[in-house]
């Protein structure tokens, strides 16, 4: 809606003066047409669908913000379980660390006059202890990495800019050959990636 300055005097009950300190201080909205100065008032409808966006942005947002907790927590969950990991694999190198120097012990008494052989046993002992430690611990440093790696295909189709019907056919693409293609990782009921070590394009693309 536009009124000229008259019109805009007698609406809102103040002089034309007082319109034009306005005008010139831009705390009025204006246009001038045929020389002539039309004030310019907000449309209410208008003010409405702008609140109707914002609202629609703000849970844009919160739609976003939901996500990347989500994706957190998938994180805090895998990191729980390497934790979990690496404590059952303490347990065992301490385990196997114990019985090992029980049967060192139990060598070194039944042995203890024999000075030569008993040399030549403990340094088998030892050779056999640090060869099983040795692979204990890369046990524990490759499955450390693998879940590391790995990537769960729900969380990661989340991260990209897919409709929900684009992000349902992909995963139904993957559940098909998740038997029988190498490249995906079933644990507990849920699909896992590795892009370190495959290229996934062909299942991923639309």
């Amino acid at each position: 809606m536009k009124l000229t300055v008259e019109e805009y005097s007698k609406k809102f009950k103040m002089s034309k003066e007082m319109v034009h300190s306005k005008i010139k201080a831009k705390k009025l909205d204006y246009i001038i047409e045929d020389s002539q100065t039309f004030i310019l008032l907000k449309d209410p409808q208008r003010k409405q669908v702008k609140t109707v966006s914002t609202l629609s942005r703000e849970k844009s947002t919160t739609t976003v913000a939901t996500i990347l907790a989500l994706y957190k927590r998938e994180n805090h969950y895998l990191k729980l379980k390497i934790n979990q990991l690496e404590e059952k694999v303490d347990k065992l190198i301490n385990d196997k660390e114990q019985m090992l120097r029980d049967e060192r012990d139990k060598i070194e008494q039944i042995y203890s006059n024999k000075d030569e052989q008993l040399q030549h046993i403990l340094e088998l002992i030892n050779a056999k202890m640090q060869h099983e430690l040795q692979q204990n611990e890369d046990i524990l440093e490759v499955e450390h990495k693998e879940y590391e790696q790995i990537t769960e295909l729900k969380s990661y189709l989340k991260t990209l800019d897919l409709k929900q019907q684009q992000r349902r056919a992909i995963r139904k693409r993957f559940e098909n050959v998740a038997k029988k293609d190498i490249r995906i990782i079933e644990q507990n009921g849920k699909l896992y990636l590795d892009f370190t070590r495959y290229d996934y394009s062909d299942l991923l693309a639309l």
